[in-house]
């Protein structure tokens, strides 16, 4: 027994087993594999163990959760002639494994390339102001193109976020100035407001005390009575207009 196991049987032994151990694969949930029989694609198997025929077949693992990309800072110029810096992150994920190995080398490395010049080609077709103030149709717009092509690798993009939006010094500077004078322009139309609420208020209250004498007599004893109640010593006294009138005509 020994003899046959130590024996020149041994060497046999191991190299069953080594092809053994590498005709089984076991792949997780989240992972497809493409199965090559000589270089031809035989189909998808996965998640589970899978049986290869050692020397024939080989497996192609493929990752089906979805990837989150970082799309780096692209130099774009807005449709105003407006330099700018503009990075994104983008998801996605295999839905055809078979496609994404056949149709495409480096699925990757070919919808990160994509989504770099379809973000400079989206962002310069718009105007600086649009660009800052409506991401989410920058966002469906580069969305929708690059789904677009990806379907035919084997790529789904589910989802696209513009994150940051770089603008030249002088351009910060520009736009600050311009919203220190729309807050100044606001503050001067609200208190123009309260200017003209106020005077309309006064000539309805003049109005009301022109039209009834008791009520303008109750006015400057009310007023007359706050003035003493703040602890000064001047008193005015004001002096009817129609007594003042015939000292005043020539």
């Amino acid at each position: 027994m020994l003899e046959f196991i130590f024996g020149p049987n041994l060497f046999f032994f191991v190299i069953v087993l080594v092809i053994l151990f590498s005709a089984i694969k076991i792949l997780p949930e989240w992972e497809r594999g493409v199965v090559l029989r000589l270089g031809r694609s035989v189909g998808v198997r996965g998640p589970g163990p899978i049986i290869l025929i050692p020397g024939v077949e080989r497996l192609l693992r493929v990752d089906t959760r979805t990837v989150t990309m970082d799309i780096q800072p692209q130099d774009v110029i807005s449709l105003d002639n407006v330099t700018l810096k503009v990075n994104a992150v983008i998801y996605f994920r295999v839905v055809d494994p078979e496609t994404a190995i056949t149709k495409v080398e480096e699925y990757y490395f070919a919808t990160s390339q994509l989504a770099q010049t379809t973000l400079r080609s989206v962002v310069g077709q718009y105007q600086l102001d649009d660009i800052l103030a409506h991401r989410d149709k920058l966002n469906v717009a580069i969305q929708d193109i690059l789904d677009k092509t990806t379907g035919s690798w084997g790529v789904k993009v589910s989802n696209v976020e513009v994150k940051n939006i770089d603008l030249p010094q002088n351009m910060q500077s520009a736009m600050a100035r311009q919203a220190e004078a729309e807050r100044e322009r606001r503050a001067k139309v609200i208190s123009a407001d309260g200017e003209l609420e106020r005077a309309e208020k006064l000539k309805e209250a003049s109005n009301i005390l022109a039209g009834s004498p008791s009520a303008l007599q109750l006015a400057y004893l009310q007023t007359m009575t706050e003035i003493s109640g703040e602890g000064t010593q001047t008193v005015i006294l004001p002096i009817p207009m129609d007594l003042v009138k015939p000292f005043l005509k020539p």
